[in-house]
């Protein structure tokens, strides 16, 4: 039977269509890094990114942020900084000069004088800028600056966003809320639950929607910005931190599945996406295709997070014990035992091992369902998709009492649980400084398993939860919950990130600036040879 696409489908078909067309390119610049170089900034970024847990998509973001903050505080002015930023980029291969023209770094650079210019007025117009109204600056012009790099990629997952917010914001109903506020609630809950952003990404976003890219405006409308922005910033943080924040993402999170299976359909075809599309059959086999393949990455995804996770709670473990637990043991004790010592290093790495070994990627019946929600997403017939999706930002309960009771079943199996590893860790004789570390990394590995068994639930359609499921979810959550706590806490002080940016960061670029200069002089004077 054929499939009578919808007109969302259709306008996605002529988007991406849109965005595989290149206009040709003379503007090439001819700016060159050292491979040598090179190869040494791609290493110190490799090792700074394994102690930070981001997604792959928003580490090059993260990184322009660093290099702009750096480069900044050494030239407040800004001047120049346009190549500079690119040439560290190229250092660390986050773009290649093979494709960079020259128009990028002129925008780069005009990004970075009306940056300087907006902070410097924002101060004259607001006083001192607050560390928010500076950040939602940065997170703009750096995430305009990582979205230019390559922009057909750009268009098309913005293209592919777009439907999943067309398709699915009628579906979502608030109680108490305006359509219009509906759909600036749940399109923050997309830029999460289907695009993976950070805040740095909605805040970009939403200022786009609303404004057009920075580096665009004109004196008349920046200067309108600067007039505005302490009042901006405050909306767009009450549509980012709405009360149905986090429901909303849960609910998102679950219509993803069949959306990145259309993407991946859509990206290997060819002129044929709307015939692949309209033919039950032959969509049929390239769901399974895609969905074989996708499940493989799966499994690669899982290892790699499992290495990172290792990597940085291994460190990490090794500076508490170096800074707080030796020094600290043999201060309050006059002694150090090594069979807790040894603990506490390696049992946190094999912990996490252990977690990823037991998640599981989904089976053919998944990707069944994958198949017949996907065909009620592009078709046209409106009688599909028509079930309400109601989401509420309070707890509604009927049996109070109950839930009563069981929040006290929670918080006494949460004290014997903690209980008894403080009981059994003593009895191995860890003092109380190697329990609280313990415990600690515990609860921390035990988080991060959960959030890297989202990775494995990546592309699972789930109709409801296995049997036992509840009952392991309640065993679990008392650590999955402080884990979190701790976690969200430790990352605001992360001591290895504090160490690499402001400690080594600064005088390895320098280092490396010296070098390559150093190789061109070398160049040079072998070509005049």
């Amino acid at each position: 039977m054929a499939i009578t696409l919808s007109k969302y489908t259709q306008a996605l078909l002529e988007s991406l269509h849109q965005a595989k067309k290149k206009s040709p390119s003379t503007d090439m610049t001819h700016l060159q890094v050292s491979q040598t170089v090179s190869f040494f900034a791609l290493l110190y970024e490799k090792v700074r990114n394994s102690i930070e847990f981001r997604e792959e998509h928003l580490v090059r973001r993260a990184a322009i942020e660093r290099i702009l903050r750096r480069r900044l505080a050494i030239n407040p002015s800004g001047k120049g900084e346009g190549e500079n930023v690119v040439r560290e980029l190229l250092w660390a291969r986050y773009m290649s000069s093979e494709t960079l023209k020259t128009s990028e770094v002129s925008n780069i650079q005009d990004g970075i004088n009306k940056f300087v210019w907006f902070l410097q007025n924002l101060s004259k117009v607001h006083g001192k800028n607050s560390p928010k109204q500076t950040q939602y600056l940065y997170d703009i012009l750096t995430c305009e600056i990582e979205e230019h790099i390559e922009l057909e990629k750009t268009k098309r997952f913005n293209a592919n966003l777009y439907f999943y917010y067309q398709v699915l914001h009628k579906k979502f109903q608030l109680a108490n809320v305006s359509d219009e506020l509906r759909d600036a609630y749940f399109y923050t809950a997309a830029e999460v639950a289907f695009a993976k952003n950070d805040n740095a990404y909605t805040r970009y976003h939403l200022f786009t929607l609303h404004y057009g890219t920075f580096t665009a405006l004109n004196e008349e409308k920046l200067t309108d910005l600067v007039r505005n922005w302490p009042t901006i910033v405050r909306d767009f943080e009450k549509i980012i931190e709405n009360p149905y924040k986090d429901k909303l993402i849960k609910q998102a999170k679950k219509q993803v599945p069949p959306f990145l299976i259309l993407d991946d359909i859509l990206k290997n075809a060819n002129s044929d996406s709307a015939t692949i599309l309209q033919d039950e059959t032959l969509l049929l086999e390239k769901v399974q295709a895609s969905c074989d393949k996708k499940y493989k990455e799966t499994n690669m995804k899982l290892r790699t997070a499992m290495i990172r996770s290792i990597t940085y709670i291994f460190l990490t473990k090794i500076i508490f014990v170096l800074l707080l637990e030796i020094p600290l043991s043999r201060f309050f004790y006059g002694a150090l035992d090594i069979l807790p010592l040894v603990m506490n290093v390696i049992m946190p790495p094999i912990f996490m091992g252990l977690l990823v070994s037991f998640f599981r990627v989904p089976d053919a019946k998944n990707t069944q369902r994958i198949y017949n929600r996907l065909v009620n997403i592009i078709n046209n017939d409106e009688t599909f998709e028509t079930a309400p999706i109601k989401v509420t930002h309070e707890k509604q309960t009927n049996r109070p009492l109950l839930v009563l009771g069981f929040t006290l079943i929670y918080f006494i199996f949460f004290g014997i649980l903690f209980g008894t590893i403080f009981i059994l860790l003593e009895r191995m004789g860890f003092n109380i400084i190697g329990t609280t570390i313990f415990v600690f990394f515990l609860t921390v590995v035990g988080f991060f398993g959960y959030r890297i068994r989202q990775t494995a639930k990546e592309y699972s359609l789930e109709e409801a939860d296995g049997i036992f499921s509840p009952i392991l979810y309640f065993m679990f959550l008392p650590i999955v919950s402080v884990g979190k706590f701790l976690s969200n806490e430790v990352a605001r002080l992360n001591v290895l990130m504090l160490i690499f940016d402001f400690f080594i960061e600064a005088p390895f670029k320098m280092i490396i600036d010296i070098i390559e200069e150093w190789v061109k002089f070398v160049r040079g004077k072998r070509e005049e040879i």
